[in-house]
């Protein structure tokens, strides 16, 4: 359904200073939330308009899911799917298809240059076209941990550059200028990716000198952009602080005085449970811990990627790689925990919806659910990551006010 109409739920979680609304509604119009409040009184105040009416009274509707690191398009078609150039794209379009599925309607997605594809970012935007999902893409430069260190980047396409070069102002001049938001726009220290640990031994080590990393942010910064680093350890994350970078993905192994230290700076972190580092991945207490300092913290699955070995909050009984259909369930344990530490479940809430969509530079247009932002919102059994887990729990996807993925099978 698209237009004009208004949906009745048990529950409204907004994400909003107005928080949840019991017997709620919103009326929509043309893709935005056009009200928001009681459902007496907002149909008292519509009814005699005449708006089709959406009764989903028994299902709780909380705004849509935003995942804000992924690498979806680039490098996951060919680690899931034994794909050429010419099913490449078919294998990606499908895995935002499952994302939306799954109630993601917002994606960060990393392109970083692919040894073994030159596509282009025109080509990866126009895939995303196809799907009713937004996805906002961020351009890097990348460091994968084998014994001979390989660097690629988005501007260079499948083509390896010397480690030097990842400094280079031709190189930096297109990621900070093609960027839409600060993702990995690099990879201080390698990467160990998804590969075996015994095929990446150098995952960790730290690739640029202070100097070089200084050069990048300045030069992104003086663009009007703002920056984002994959960073894992103690030093790496001392010398991203030190060079004003304003997001740190993944931030493993994060002290308690650089966790104050970003408060203070307003550093946002994406916070990967999942893994994505040589360094054990954020668990739940360190996220807890985040959330009280008072930094903004978004929690993503960095998809496709095999749970860490010593993640003992995840539940996964194998090591296969995950995708987008886990980020509820890898965000649960932090949720929890800071649900029994007395936080409410919009603030909960926000580390899947709201605050991703403020990584992304989006949250003027969703995250949340309240007038004039975009009605993107799910219709679930239970607030997710508190009250389910699962993606069948997931009833309905809406995006921009049209329902677009359904479980339920009415209307």
């Amino acid at each position: 359904m698209s237009g004009t109409y208004m949906i009745r739920a048990k529950k409204l979680v907004t994400v909003t200073e107005k928080g949840s609304i019991n017997d709620g509604a919103m009326l929509v119009k043309n893709g935005l939330i056009a009200d928001i409040g009681p459902w007496e009184k907002l149909w008292v105040e519509h009814r005699a308009n005449g708006v089709a009416l959406l009764d989903c009274r028994d299902w709780v509707i909380a705004p849509s899911l935003a995942d804000c690191h992924t690498h979806l398009l680039e490098f996951a078609p060919g680690s899931l799917f034994p794909v050429t150039e010419e099913t490449h794209g078919a294998a990606g379009m499908s895995l935002l298809l499952k994302a939306l599925s799954c109630g993601i309607t917002a994606l960060g997605e990393q392109i970083c240059g692919h040894p073994k594809c030159g596509f282009d970012l025109a080509f990866y935007r126009r895939l995303a076209s196809f799907v009713p999902i937004d996805v906002c893409f961020s351009l890097s430069s990348i460091s994968i941990g084998f014994s001979q260190l390989a660097h690629f980047t988005a501007a260079t396409g499948p083509h390896p550059v010397e480690r030097e070069r990842l400094a280079a102002p031709e190189i930096v001049h297109v990621l900070a200028g093609e960027s839409e938001y600060p993702g990995e726009n690099l990879f201080l220290n390698a990467t160990p990716a998804n590969f075996k640990p015994e095929e990446v031994p150098r995952a960790g080590e730290i690739i640029y000198e202070q100097s070089e990393l200084t050069q990048v942010v300045d030069a992104f910064h003086r663009s009007g952009k703002s920056i984002g680093v994959h960073v894992g350890g103690e030093e790496a994350i001392r010398m991203a602080l030190a060079a004003g970078v304003d997001v740190l993905h993944h931030a493993h192994g994060i002290t308690e005085q650089q966790i104050i230290e970003a408060a203070q700076k307003n550093i946002k972190i994406v916070a990967t449970p999942l893994g994505g580092t040589h360094e054990l991945p954020n668990s739940p207490e360190q996220i807890s811990r985040l959330v009280q300092a008072g930094v903004t913290t978004a929690i993503s699955t960095d998809a496709y990627l095999p749970p860490h070995e010593q993640a003992s909050w995840l539940s996964f009984p194998d090591r296969e790689l995950k995708g987008p259909e886990t980020l509820i369930a890898i965000a649960q344990p932090a949720m929890k925990l800071l649900q029994k530490q007395g936080y409410g479940e919009n603030e909960i809430l926000s580390l899947i919806t709201r605050n991703p969509a403020m990584v992304l530079g989006k949250e003027k247009r969703y995250g949340s659910l309240g007038k004039g932002l975009e009605a993107n919102f799910l219709v679930t059994a239970g607030v997710p990551g508190l009250e389910i887990t699962s993606e069948e729990d997931i009833r309905q996807v809406y995006y921009r006010g049209v329902k677009v993925i359904d479980r339920i099978g009415e209307g």
